[in-house]
């Protein structure tokens, strides 16, 4: 892993709209610019991280701090490297982190995401849901749950 910086942003919009085309498409929220967009308009080098491995950016994490915790967000994986672990590492990289300072982790997860079994298996639960997204916690400490990736 390493600090994102400025000249990340194009390829990690593009890596956005791979990863979540299915989803937003079975929702019916696909757009071929917004979905770009959203992540352009949020973006923070100061608090995203990409994930490299040979040498090829495969994925990326933001976790940005809020009045109440941390709030995750951008995080995506490459879809050649789902599954194989490296998400869960990761997401468990971070969480210790954050544990550390002492306070809850909160993110949205589509309704009907894969993503949302990695997230229960590291502690979150669901805070809310509403027909697009689910809004879950994670509390510090949280124990990790037993199961792959």
């Amino acid at each position: 892993m390493r600090a994102a910086t400025a000249h990340d942003v194009a390829l990690i919009a593009e890596l956005r709209a791979t990863v979540m085309r299915a989803d937003l498409e079975r929702l019916g929220r696909y757009d071929e610019h917004r979905v770009r967009q959203r992540l352009r308009d949020t973006f923070s080098t100061r608090h995203t991280s990409v994930i490299v491995t040979d040498r090829e950016i495969v994925g990326c994490l933001t976790v940005r701090p809020v009045d109440d915790g941390w709030w995750l967000e951008h995080f995506y994986l490459a879809p050649h490297h789902q599954g194989q672990g490296l998400g869960s590492a990761v997401l468990r990289g971070a969480l210790e982190r954050t544990d550390a300072q002492g306070a809850a982790v909160r993110l949205h997860v589509l309704q009907g995401s894969a993503a949302r079994r990695l997230y229960e298996r590291h502690g979150f639960v669901v805070e809310a849901e509403d027909p697009v997204d689910v809004t879950m916690v994670r509390v510090p400490g949280a124990r990790h749950a037993p199961g792959p990736g």
